[in-house]
């Protein structure tokens, strides 16, 4: 039985019609989705009239092409029709953009298998091979779990986070009872001081005192601003990090 052979689609170094339309898509530097169908279709038959010798059973596809590009064209120049929902007609060149694009796709998964084909066709894989086919013993580390350790463990970190725990809200609660009472008891020593004399600086309200601690100077700060909010005293900072004038506000203030 001899074996017909199927004659391959070529025109010049055309494989087939969509391989045409997409190289003069390419050669005119046209949107794949906006294609001026005039000029592409005007195209496309000056090439078939340009081939000599054409072999009309061979060419059948691209004349098929060249009649669905005349139709999508005077589908394009006729007015636009709205169906009965007043939605206006679907644009005759979609379904050759989604053809366009299939081959577009089909044709770069090609030129990528030919690339890797050059590549790799000399190459030979070889399956790796396991460590009891090369008679090789895998030695695992001892893994022992002892679950009374594990428990003490356990108890070990739980009573650590509980004692820390325990230390940072009994501290915090102390410092907030502290500092509670320290800007109560501090704006009645600021009060007396400065109804003693009328006007003083800031930093007179440390004299006398050998050790000031940052919190010391905080709640003093404090119970200023508390004296100031209440109408008691007036403060005033002439520029930035100045010092500061306290001074009473008398009853007509």
């Amino acid at each position: 039985m001899i074996e017909k052979t199927v004659p391959s689609i070529k025109i010049r170094e055309f494989e087939g019609p969509l391989d045409l339309l997409y190289s003069l898509i390419e050669k005119n530097d046209i949107d794949i989705f906006d294609i001026p169908i005039t000029e592409i279709t005007e195209q496309y038959i000056d090439y078939l009239e340009q081939m000599k010798k054409l072999d009309m059973e061979v060419a059948s596809e691209f004349i098929v092409m060249a009649a669905t590009l005349v139709h999508i064209k005077s589908r394009i120049m006729l007015p636009t029709r709205k169906d009965l929902q007043g939605n206006e007609e679907e644009d005759p060149r979609e379904e050759l953009v989604i053809s366009l694009l299939r081959y577009k796709r089909c044709k770069l998964l090609a030129k990528e298998l030919k690339t890797n084909n050059e590549l790799y066709r000399d190459c030979m894989y070889r399956i790796p091979s396991t460590a009891k086919e090369m008679n090789v013993e895998i030695v695992y580390p001892p893994q022992e779990f002892v679950p009374s350790e594990f428990n003490v463990a356990i108890e070990n970190v739980c009573k650590r986070n509980e004692i820390r725990f325990a230390d940072i809200s009994t501290k915090i609660t102390h410092i907030l009872k502290r500092d509670k009472l320290s800007v109560r008891e501090r704006m009645k020593s600021v009060w007396l001081r400065i109804t003693g004399r009328g006007k003083m600086f800031f930093h007179e309200l440390f004299e006398g005192k050998k050790d000031v601690d940052k919190m010391d100077r905080v709640v003093s700060f404090l119970a200023l601003l508390e004296l100031v909010r209440g109408n008691k005293v007036d403060v005033t900072q002439k520029k930035p990090f100045d010092v500061i004038l306290i001074e009473e506000k008398g009853e007509g203030n």
